[in-house]
């Protein structure tokens, strides 16, 4: 059907997701309102949304409009609508195709000759309608584009558009950056104090359901209902907001009896009836797993909000404190083994660092491998850090540490405590955090305490006794 060097005309029907390229297709389609306009096709088909008396009443206007060399396609939004409201529609249509086909022997290949509506244009299209008490924007430019284009399409909605004036930010003045944060959280709480949690696989999506601190019900098996019914509600809400797509894997709580199970799959259907974007369910397994298929339109809230962890590289796991300690001792061995140097001062995260000199363990791996370790570090640093900031003599890096050392005590002020640690009280040399423990009683004098452990961004110390 094709051959090297053929120019065609085709539309991106699926953009690029993950390792996938962009989906083409010769089967051109323009979306409108209510409907879609279908170069070179014939007949009229209808939303299967919507009743059959609906239908048929809708095939029938459109039928009148005797649309020539293009089929139609009404869409869902359509319902209720006159003949005015759809020839209107399908004009507006014709003449984009028209004005594209003229644009197509003058583009050079190749090229773009038309682009979907940016995402309030797309919005105020597919969403915007009689049901909607008001489209709020914050720019006035937007608000002039979205008036032009109702004024060709549905110019009653006009007095509906308003632009935002409060000095909050419209996104924080209604709440939606707190949805945003929301809709990327693992586990989502349901009314009754029960929950679900959305795991993501490779392969599918996992959705289980969670009875959590809920015990209201006549019984356990009402119960297990009621909360699987108000998973089913929540399911399908997070699918449209997160825009999950694929196959999906819903673990409802097993019911003991047919007619719960068969409630909770009808409750589910039900509330799919409301997702614009195509579905596909199998019946409630007896385990009272529900699998399903949702089509896939974009990489949905997660894939565009969040990318892979460079710490667990996608895993969601990362390695434990222990762990890591385990691997700085294991790489300590083998740089004495290749290094001549009689010191090491290594850069590590804190916590590892707490793990390493706790209970004498790092002066017994000194002891192991002859040489002195001298550790700084960051709460801030990955957890998985290791670099050797300098080797060499004991004198040479204890050079190159900071302004106190290990063993050494120093006379210093307590200035405040720490809100983490009440009971610990901070010190300060020049400039530099000093940390002691236990010492809250002493805020505001001056005290001679004794440096237990060093790090980049401060040091931990004990007061001396008597003093």
């Amino acid at each position: 059907m094709l051959r090297p060097g053929q120019e065609i005309l085709v539309q991106v029907k699926k953009d690029p997701m993950g390792s996938k390229g962009a989906r083409l297709t010769t089967h051109l389609s323009l979306a409108g309102r209510y409907m879609v306009y279908v170069p070179g096709g014939s007949g009229v088909g209808v939303s299967r949304r919507l009743r059959q008396d609906e239908r048929d009443r809708l095939r029938d206007l459109c039928k009148s409009l005797k649309v020539r060399s293009a089929g139609l396609i009404v869409r869902t939004a359509a319902e209720g609508e006159g003949v005015d409201e759809l020839r209107r529609d399908m004009q507006f249509l014709s003449r984009l195709w028209s004005r594209l086909k003229q644009k197509a022997d003058k583009v050079p290949v190749p090229g773009l000759l038309h682009a979907e509506v940016d995402i309030a244009l797309e919005v105020t299209r597919d969403l915007f309608n009689e049901s909607c008490e008001a489209l709020i924007v914050d720019s006035e430019k937007q608000r002039k584009e979205i008036l032009a284009f109702l004024d060709k399409v549905a110019p009653e909605l006009s007095s509906r558009v308003h632009v935002h004036t409060g000095e909050v930010p419209l996104f924080e003045a209604y709440g939606i950056e707190a949805q945003i944060s929301n809709a990327l959280e693992r586990r989502v709480s349901l009314p009754s104090g029960g929950n679900i949690v959305i795991d993501h696989t490779e392969a599918l999506t996992v959705i289980d359901v969670n009875s959590g601190k809920f015990t209201g019900g006549k019984g356990l098996e009402d119960t297990i209902t009621h909360t699987n019914l108000e998973a089913a509600r929540e399911v399908v809400r997070q699918l449209r907001l997160r825009d999950i797509g694929g196959i999906i894997i819903i673990d409802f709580i097993d019911m003991a009896y047919s007619r719960n199970r068969e409630a909770v799959l009808a409750k589910l259907e039900a509330e799919l009836e409301t997702d614009r974007t195509k579905t596909y369910v199998v019946e409630l397994s007896p385990l009272g797993l529900v699998e399903m298929t949702r089509q896939n339109t974009t990489d949905g809230a997660r894939g565009i909000l969040t990318k892979t962890c460079p710490l667990c590289q996608g895993k969601a796991r990362i390695m434990s404190e222990e762990t890591i300690a385990l691997g700085v001792e294991r790489r300590l061995r083998d740089l004495a083994s290749k290094s001549a140097a009689n010191a090491f001062l290594i850069e590590i995260n804190r916590t590892v660092g707490e793990r390493l000199t706790a209970d004498g363990r790092l002066k017994q791996l000194e002891r192991e491998i002859g040489r002195r370790v001298f550790i700084e570090g960051s709460i801030a640093l990955p957890i998985e850090a290791f670099r050797v900031l300098t080797e060499g003599s004991v004198t040479q890096v204890e050079a190159q540490r900071l302004p106190v050392r290990e063993g050494q005590e120093i006379e210093i002020e307590l200035e405040h405590a720490l809100t983490h640690s009440p009971q610990d009280a901070v010190g300060f040399v020049e400039g530099y955090m000093v940390i002691v423990e236990g010492g809250r009683p002493f805020i505001g004098k001056r005290r001679r305490v004794k440096i237990d452990n060093t790090w980049r961004t401060g040091a931990y110390a004990t007061a001396s006794k008597g003093r």
